[in-house]
């Protein structure tokens, strides 16, 4: 799965660019045949204004919100993008600056204002931005985009239209929860976000929310609190990007990514601080595993550990015979990955974001085994009995469990992120294929498919071409695990026309069965989903 290609013209600067927004659905040139039965949309979130006026936006994570829509019908495709009007992006149009602070981007009072005012301004507290770049999931009937923070904004799949903005915290004890939500058949959504616990401690919780009820009601308005989990220190949450659920159990990895909240309630006051100035590294905690029961709903005691890794992508997890298997998308060490992730970084030129990956994190793709029948007296015995797998787990004498992985995928700079399944049938279950972005160096060049039982692999990639995370669309009634297709958005900048598409490849071998260009250049875009 390692690029074979190199990109010395830089092609890949023009996907974080700033683009319009499309004022209707423009329609694409089909290269191919597509499937009779691919019938839907595509829906993409990811950031599409990089600059306000004359204020940039300087990290990867700040850009504001742009949806994206491939439909799909009849085999005829059209693309459609709009800008979400969330309070960030309204508030900033209309004074022409950037307003609310974003990951990477402190905002700062209006210069217009006399001094007093300003410094007025700066004690006001947190105005936490609900900038929604990151994803977008249904909640019964609705469909969401959303950030990381306690602020979501329900948008319609049709028009793209945004809705109406709603904060969590109404009616959840969380400070913010993932942009990676697990979702059940029946519609129930399950997510996780760091609140404050017992004696003012932070903690982690797993929250749920409710299929549609049948009088239609909104099922967030019946959102709970499941089971709480301890934070291995009291001020300082982990960064949680995601989390693992298997039929039986939730598992939540905590990094030594940490994030310091101190900082975060005064510093921010005062400075204009931003997100990313209240990261911190714990250097001695290594990785610590927590599990908790789904039903009922109960934190287990054990305690696993593992050396340093930084982590934003569960691949999947499931139960085998007593043990619960974690896949993961790691990267080596207790520094924080987003460090490399500002946009002077990737806007570099090629050997300039070589040496930058140089110095990062290394990604891998591991598999980790927890035991879940553990006995204190069998310390330093291997407590992993599955035949698949090279994974250890090693009862230590202070009564942790000590977790060596099996590599799934090792290459230097090369990573295999954005992971996705076919969740639908396999979430939680024991599964044999993934689908992930190949990184070089942080650039998104080409598309992988990795078989987690034998490590075979399958490629696709192209020159000068930048494709998006890979959706994964069962075939119906499909009965083969990795029958179905991927779609990707993928920008070749170099091409003489029409150089954004939707790629579709036959997820058994990765061969291109169709594309849909269009003449507009696609900025990056993050995750997002399939709707039939």
């Amino acid at each position: 799965m390692v690029s074979r290609i190199e990109h010395p013209a830089g092609g890949y600067k023009k996907i974080f660019e700033t683009c319009e927004e499309l004022n209707e659905p423009i329609p694409a040139v089909v290269v191919g045949v597509i499937p009779e039965w691919l019938s839907g949309s595509l829906l993409r979130l990811g950031p599409g204004l990089f600059e306000v006026g004359a204020e940039p936006f300087y990290h990867l994570f700040d850009g504001q919100a742009l949806m994206h829509k491939f439909d799909l019908k009849n085999g005829h495709v059209t693309y459609y993008r709009k800008f979400v009007k969330t309070d960030a992006y309204v508030r900033a149009m209309t004074e022409k600056r950037v307003v609310i602070t974003e990951f990477g981007t402190a905002a700062y009072p209006d210069p217009c204002k006399n001094i007093f005012s300003r410094f007025f301004t700066y004690f006001k507290g947190i105005e936490v931005t609900d900038n929604c770049l990151v994803n977008v999931y249904p909640v019964g009937e609705d469909f969401y985009a959303c950030t990381e923070t306690n602020y979501i904004t329900k948008v319609d799949p049709d028009t793209l239209e945004t809705l109406k903005r709603v904060d969590l915290c109404d009616y959840l004890s969380v400070n913010g929860v993932t942009a990676h939500p697990h979702i059940e058949s029946d519609g129930t959504v399950y997510n996780i976000g760091n609140c404050f616990g017992k004696n003012m401690s932070l903690a982690y919780n797993i929250v749920k929310i409710p299929p549609t009820p049948k009088d239609k009601s909104d099922p967030i308005a019946k959102s709970k609190v499941l089971v709480q989990l301890p934070s291995s220190e009291r001020f300082k949450p982990s960064y949680v990007h995601s989390f693992g659920m298997t039929e039986n159990y939730f598992v939540f990895v905590e990094t030594p990514v940490k994030i310091n909240l101190l900082k975060f309630l005064t510093a921010w006051s005062i400075w204009g601080t931003n997100y990313m100035d209240c990261f911190e590294s714990n250097e001695t905690m290594g990785t610590w595993f927590h599990l908790a029961t789904k039903d009922p709903a109960e934190y287990i005691e054990h305690k696993f550990r593992t050396s340093a890794f930084n982590l934003f992508h569960h691949i999947n997890s499931y139960e085998d015979d007593g043990f619960i298997i974690v896949d993961l998308c790691t990267w080596k060490g207790h520094e924080f990955v987003y460090n490399y992730l500002y946009l002077a970084n990737l806007r570099e030129n090629w050997e300039e974001v070589k040496k930058a990956a140089m110095r990062a994190p290394q990604p891998e793709v591991r598999r980790y085994v927890l035991p879940m029948d553990v006995h204190k007296e069998e310390q330093g015995k291997n407590l992993i009995s599955l035949p698949y797998t090279t994974a250890t787990a090693v009862m230590r004498s202070d009564g942790t469990i000590w977790l060596e992985p099996e590599v799934l995928f090792s290459g230097p700079r090369q990573a295999f992120e954005f992971p996705q399944i076919n969740y639908s049938k396999f979430s939680g279950k024991n599964y044999s294929y993934a689908y992930g972005l190949g990184l070089n160096h942080f650039i998104p060049d080409r598309i992988c498919k990795l078989n987690v039982k034998t490590k075979d692999t399958w490629v696709w990639q192209e020159p000068d071409s930048y494709p998006s995370e890979p959706i994964f669309v069962q075939t119906p009634d499909s009965v083969e695990e990795d029958d179905g297709v991927l779609l990707s958005i993928v920008v070749n900048p170099g091409a003489d026309q029409r150089p954004g598409y939707l790629l579709i490849l036959n997820a058994r071998d990765l061969t291109e069965i169709a594309r849909a260009e269009v003449e507009v250049i696609i900025p990056v875009t993050f995750h997002g989903m399939y709707k039939p």
